[in-house]
Order: C-alpha cells, then structure tokens, then sequence
C-alpha cells in the first residue's frame, strides 16, 4: 500500500477583481476593433478616391476623365434641334509600348495606321520622346466604328498594345441654320457661346466622370469608374415647322427684294411663348465662322482678323431681342389704349386731320399730306393719322404717356430667357417736350426691340395682361423626369378689357378696310397695324416698315411680327407693303400648323376707308 498522500486538487475560483479586468481588456479590444472599424468606413468615405489612387499607382496606375453628355435642345414637338453625339478619343500610352517595344511596337503601329491613317513614324516619335507618358491624346473625335475595327484587330493580335479609347461627345445640329439665332452653339469645351446654348450653359451641361486604371501584370487595362452626370434636356416653346416656314418666307424676300435685315416673331398672347423667332442671315450651327456663307472667298481673303470677327458678331446678332430700331405707326395703338384707359378721350371723339400740325416750331405731316379731316379715334387707327395722335398725346399728356411707356414695358429689358437683350432707348419725362411727346405719339424719337413691341402689343390684345416672353417651356433630367416648369408669368395690367376689346375691333377694320388690307388672309379674322418710321438721318430717305398681326382677332391665339429694315426697292421702301404681303403669306402657311382654322365673321361697328402710305415727318435730325 502505497503510503504517500495522493494530491488533492482544488478549483480556481475567479475573483470579482479577475472578471473586472478582463472585463476591462474586452472592453479595451472592443473599442479598439470598433475605432479600427470606424476608422476604416471615415477614411473610405473621405479619403477613398485618394487612397484608391495610391493603390492603383503602385500598379501603373492612369487616370482619366468620363465626359458627361450635354443636354438636348427639343422643339415643342419632341424634335431635336442640337444633341450630343457619342464619340471616342484615341489614347496612347507609350509606356506600356516601352516595356516591350520588340513584341508591341510594329503590330501596334501598323493597326493605327491601317485604322486612321496616322504615320508609322511620327506615332514612334511620339513613343521615343514620352517614353515615360500615360496618356497622350493621339486624334479626338473618332467614329464607333473606328473604334470597333480597331479593337477588332487587338482582338486578333495580343500584340496590339498601350492605346485605348476615351468617350467623349461633339454637339451637332440636325437642321443646321434652322432657329441658329435661337439655339446657337457651343465651343469644344462645351461651353456655349450664343443664344439658348449660352444662357442655359450650366443648366445643359452636367459633370464629368472619373475613370482610374492600371496595367496587369499581363499590361491588360483595368477599369474602375465613376460615372459622369449628364446635362438636363430643354423642352421649347417653338414650333419647327413654324420656324421653317418664316426662315423659308424671309430667304425669299432677302433673295427677290433685299433689306438691311429683317425679323419675324410669333407669340401666344395667352402666355408670353415664343413660338417663332427668325431673323436675316441665318448661319449654320455645324459650321458658324465659316464667312463663305455671306462672303466671296476674295472679300474674306481680303479681311483682317478684326474684320472677320466684327463680321461674324454681325451675322450672329439676334435682330429680334439684340437690335433697337424707332417702331412707327405700329405704336399708335399704345397712345390711343393709354388714353382710353386714363379717361382723357373718349371712343366716338373726333379730330379734324389737315395733313399737319404745327408743334414747337415745326410742322410735323400726317402720312395723308392732304389731310384725313374729321375722323374719330377708331378711324385715325385704321387710317394711322399722325395729327389725330399727336392730340391724343396731348391729351394724355408727357407724365402719363412716360408711365404708359414703361407699363408696357419699354425702356426696360422684357426678361426673355435668351442673351444679348436691349433695352431701348425712351425720352425721360424731363425730356418728353411738346415735340417730342408729339412724334413719340405715333412711334418715332424713341427706340424699341422686337420682343418689347410683340410682349406689349400682345397685352393690348389680350384682355390687358402683360406676359413676359419666355422660349424655353420646360427642363428634365437625362432620365426624363422634370426638373422645372415655366408657367405664364403675368407681369401687370396695362390696359382694362373694354379698352382691349376696342384696339381689337379697330386692328380688325385695319385689314378690313384700313392700311393693312394686304395682310388679310381668306377666311380668317385677320387684325393688324402697319408702321413705316423713318431711319436717322432723316434725309437719306430710308424707312423700317413694320405690321403687327393678330389671329383670330375676336379672340387672339396667335401675335405675328414683321419688320423689315430698309427694303431694297424705291417702289416701296416708305411703305407698309412688303411686311403686310409677308405676313399675309406667312399666315396661310402657318394657321394650320397652330391648328387655327376659318371661321366665321365679327359685327364691326366702325366703317371708314384709308390708306397708308409714307409716314414722312419733316423734322430736324437729333
């Protein structure tokens, strides 16, 4: 019998000092994983492009930009009107050729020649003087097609090394100088340079991408990108069919008579859209500097570069928003609402008209140098008399004709979302003496633009409400959800409805049976005004003649604007009829267009005759 004790053995028992401290070193591990964990996802959100470049640049890391697609320009209709097109920039990196130029150079030298035509040698050159370059833009702009042939051949030959492609993306114009004042165009950077492409510049335009890469070890490329943002999409107010039917009318009156210029512009009285818009020497959007559109190569050769850029300005200038001009008669209408509305006339009052009134010294005529007679207010519309409006402004007097003026909006720039605007020029009230406020009544001493005469006039017809002009009706995103609306925006009153209703019934009697007889369209209830102003200096004897139509009359869709700057023809240039012919034409082709179709007729009140002819002042130069 074994004698020695046999061991005993006791359980260790865990104190509360124990279970603390390793309660302690959890805790300590824990937050330390946590702080590691928490670490990781800051610096991943912070720093994860920086340190994902690092990581790629110990793998022969390149980088390079993804280019966002520009927005569309859409027509009302959905057609395009400017759009960017995919294409590919040719990248070569003459790195990866130098780590092994035996096996890469030839193959890949031979496929950029067969592809694109590029030299043999001065590609090599290329190589041999960046030997140590990433990325080198050999040739932007390539087709997909191109680009598939070429990776055709890769495909074929593994040999083919160090060049691969680069998206990218060329504005185009489908219908070239169609609207090309409206639109305008853009430099290679995308940055627009003229009309909607430059107002709307940051709302077309998105933001570039981000592409990182590196060579395997079997110098294959290897991608991570970050998609670009695409630009938002326009949608217009205009109408391309419209458009190419006014383009279509002035290209054939600058071809048959000539002019300095000429503009047209149609608008919804409703809502202040623009639904047309088209000036003299439209260019094409896909070429705009070339001269040669204008020019005879020996004029162009002949040109100093100041000359070819003042040249180009001129041809790029929107007439209708860019350039002032004296209105005219088409003014009257103004004065006479004015004056209704302020209560200083009255609608059956009458003025004798013989043939000119003596004001200030001079003796300003009425276009009817053998007088009109007594005539009421209607009538001296229909007829465009000058004395019975150089009484109506009296009437009304220079405080209120200046608070009229600015009413409906001149002197001031109309806020149409489109570059380039003037404002005018106005007579302040200081300055608006008998004179002054004599010839200002029928739309001389004072200058206007295109926009403000349709977006005042439409306030005329429409019931009293100003509207500010706007060509753009909506933007949307690249995946097509709107972004922004443009409502009508009613700016203020001008006149009452009453007042409204009268020009209405008077601009129709001007067709009717008034000067504008020629611009009446069969079946239609045609109203309208003429003007003939007479250019500074007044002895050179040339005139802006103008008509402002309106269709249907009783109830206005559609406001049409002509004015044609010094018509080349001695027959007609102090009169009204080019711009009241064009706007007959113009009518006819474009009515259905807008679906306004024939209807009945309206119960005039008012029968009187009249004709215009020259709106001749004799005053002194200023």
């Amino acid at each position: 019998m074994d004698n020695k004790k046999s061991k005993k053995y006791y359980p260790k028992v865990i104190t509360r000092k124990m279970q603390a401290n390793l309660l302690l070193v959890f805790c300590v591990i824990l937050g330390a994983v946590l702080f590691l964990i928490g670490r990781i996802i800051y610096i991943g959100y912070k720093d994860g492009d920086r340190y994902k470049k690092k990581v790629l640049e110990q793998q022969s890391y390149i980088s390079s930009e993804v280019a966002f697609k520009r927005g569309t320009i859409y027509d009302k209709n959905g057609f395009p009107l400017a759009l960017s097109d995919r294409v590919y920039n040719v990248i070569l990196d003459p790195n990866v050729i130098n780590q092994n130029s035996k096996a890469f150079l030839k193959p890949t030298l031979k496929a950029l020649q067969t592809v694109f035509g590029f030299d043999p040698g001065e590609v090599e050159k290329i190589i041999n003087e960046r030997s140590q370059s990433r990325y080198y833009v050999l040739e932007r702009l390539v087709s997909l097609e191109k680009r598939n042939k070429f990776e055709e051949l890769q495909k074929e030959n593994r040999n083919i090394r160090g060049v691969w492609f680069e998206d990218d993306f060329i504005r185009t114009y489908p219908y070239e100088d169609l609207a090309s004042h409206i639109i305008g165009f853009t430099a290679s950077d995308n940055e627009g340079l003229l009309g909607l492409e430059l107002y709307y510049n940051n709302t077309l335009n998105g933001t570039n991408g981000r592409s990182y890469g590196y060579f395997d070890s079997e110098l294959n490329l290897k991608r991570t990108v970050h998609d670009a943002i695409d630009g938002n999409n326009l949608y217009l107010t205009l109408d391309l069919n419209i458009q190419r039917i006014v383009q279509n009318t002035i290209d054939e009156f600058v071809e048959n008579v000539g002019c300095e210029n000429i503009g047209v512009v149609l608008m919804d009285p409703n809502s202040g859209e623009i639904i047309a818009m088209a000036s003299k020497d439209e260019f094409n959007l896909n070429d705009p500097r070339n001269l040669l559109a204008f020019y005879t190569e020996e004029e162009v050769a002949a040109m100093s570069a100041t000359d070819q850029y003042n040249a180009l300005n001129a041809i790029w200038k929107n007439y209708c928003v860019s350039s002032t001009y004296e209105p005219g008669s088409v003014f009257k209408p103004f004065t006479v609402a004015a004056a209704l509305d302020e209560g200083v006339i009255k609608k059956d009052q009458e003025f004798n008209c013989t043939g000119f009134k003596k004001i200030g010294g001079w003796e300003i005529y009425c276009n009817a140098h053998w007088g009109h007679g007594l005539i009421d207010v209607s009538t001296a519309i229909q007829t465009s008399c000058n004395v019975a409006l150089m009484e109506i402004a009296e009437a009304l007097g220079n405080t209120m004709f200046s608070t009229y003026q600015q009413r409906y909006g001149f002197g001031t720039r109309t806020g149409v979302d489109m570059p380039g605007e003037e404002k005018g020029i106005l007579i302040t009230k200081d300055k608006l003496r008998e004179t002054e406020l004599a010839t200002s009544s029928f739309g001389q001493s004072f200058n206007v633009t295109m926009i403000q005469m349709i977006s005042g006039f439409c306030s005329l017809v429409n019931g009293g409400t100003y509207y500010r002009p706007h060509i753009v009706s909506k933007i949307e995103d690249a995946e097509g959800t709107v972004v922004q609306s443009f409502e009508p925006v009613a700016v203020q009153e001008t006149i009452s409805e009453s007042t409204s209703k009268f020009i209405r019934d008077s601009l129709l009697l001007t067709v009717e049976q008034g000067t504008g007889k020629k611009a009446s369209v069969t079946g239609y209830l045609v109203g309208g005004k003429t003007g003939t102003a007479q250019k500074l200096p007044r002895a050179d004897k040339k005139y802006v003649v103008s008509f402002m139509s309106v269709v249907p009359c009783d109830s206005p869709k559609v406001v049409m604007y002509v004015v044609i700057d010094d018509p080349k023809d001695p027959e007609y240039s102090a009169s009204s009829h080019y711009a009241t012919t064009m706007s007959s034409q113009i009518l006819e082709r474009i009515l259905p267009f807008l679906g306004i179709y024939p209807n009945g007729e309206i119960d005039y009140h008012i029968d009187k005759e009249g004709d215009e002819v020259n709106e001749g002042l004799n005053l002194p130069e200023n």
